[in-house]
This record gives C-alpha cells, sequence and structure tokens, in this order.
C-alpha cells in the first residue's frame, strides 16, 4: 500500500493528503513546484515508441503544486469536527476530561461542556475526551454544576495539527511529520 503525499500550495501551506496517483497527475503535467523528502513511491508506466523508454516518476512524500496561493484561505478556514470522534480523541491525547485517565477509542465519548439541551453547540471549543463514568456522572449539567472540572482545556486544531490528526495512525512518514511538527503553534498537545 502506497502512502498518502502531503500536498503543499506554492507558498508551503500544508492543504491536504492526496494518494500516490494524483500526485503521479500532479508529476506528469509539470505542476509540482518543488518537492521534500526521499522518494516514498517509483511509478512505472509504458514504454514509449520513439525512445523504447519506460516511463517513470519518482513520488516525495511532501509536494507543493504551482498555482495561486491559497495560504491566507487555508489559514482562515477552522477544520472541521466531524461525527468520527478520532480527531477529537487524538487532540484530548485519549485522555478524559474529568479523571484525566487514558482510554481506548473505543472507551471515550463525545463530551459537550455546555450540554445540547442548555444551548451547548458541536464546536472544537465546547467539546472534550470523556470516558463513559464521567460523562455520565456529568450528565446535563456544566462541569461547575457537576463538581468536576476540567483538567485540561479545549482549542481549535491549527492547520497544521488538523492535516496530522487526519492522517491514518501510524501512516504519516518521518519527513511529513517533521514538516508538520515545524508548524505546530507553541500550545499544541500534538508537539510532544
Amino acid at each position: 500500500m502506497w502512502p498518502s503525499v502531503l500536498k503543499l500550495d506554492i507558498s508551503g501551506i500544508p492543504e491536504a493528503w492526496i494518494d500516490v496517483e494524483e500526485a503521479a497527475h500532479y508529476y506528469a503535467t509539470d505542476s509540482v513546484a518543488y518537492s521534500y523528502g526521499e522518494v516514498c513511491a517509483t511509478l512505472h508506466g509504458g514504454i514509449s515508441r520513439l525512445t523504447s523508454r519506460r516511463s517513470v516518476i519518482d513520488v516525495h512524500p511532501i509536494l507543493a503544486v504551482r498555482g495561486h496561493c491559497v495560504a491566507s484561505r487555508l489559514l482562515r478556514a477552522q477544520p472541521r469536527l466531524t461525527r468520527l470522534n478520532d480527531k477529537l480523541f487524538r487532540r484530548d491525547r485519549m485522555t478524559c476530561a474529568y479523571c484525566g485517565q487514558v482510554f481506548t477509542a473505543a472507551e471515550l465519548e463525545r463530551e459537550h461542556i455546555l450540554p445540547f439541551s442548555r444551548g451547548g453547540r458541536d464546536t472544537w471549543m465546547n467539546v472534550v475526551s470523556a470516558c463513559r463514568p464521567c460523562n455520565q456522572r456529568k450528565a446535563n449539567k456544566t462541569p461547575e454544576e457537576a463538581r468536576m472540572p476540567l483538567l485540561y482545556v479545549p482549542y481549535v486544531p491549527s492547520r497544521w495539527e488538523d492535516l496530522i490528526l487526519q492522517a491514518r495512525k501510524g501512516h504519516v512518514l518521518g519527513d511529513q511529520m517533521d514538516f508538520l511538527r515545524a508548524g505546530l503553534p507553541a500550545h499544541s498537545r500534538l508537539a510532544a
């Protein structure tokens, strides 16, 4: 299985994870402005009738695509909080916000600090990871009312954090992780 490739805009701001085939398209159409890292995939094409040589495309793990600079739009965009909680749990380092214990994803739940029934919204700043017992104990109360103070504060992940959180667990190459970690804010829980 091929690794995912990190696509950057022309200014070096990470845009998205793409597959090797899409990356090969950018190489074949001469749309790659620059690339980083050791070659992560080599694709072999057909044999040219004119030269009798086989085409080969070496794909790097990080590539910047020519075109418009979309940095300002990318940096303003807030990452989506999806129905799948894996990004949330990974943001919170698999730790319950109330008891501080570390759990597996199957043992954690999305917990609304201000409950839905009391006007709370499903946003990065109003959700944390909680184990089932803590989530049930807090119930339909605020942390203050339940006498269950938060052990950490929620935050909106940066562009770089979001791409780390989006990556399939364990499938970020070293070059990609180094690049993304270099852009992490100082307060990031993913820096460690």
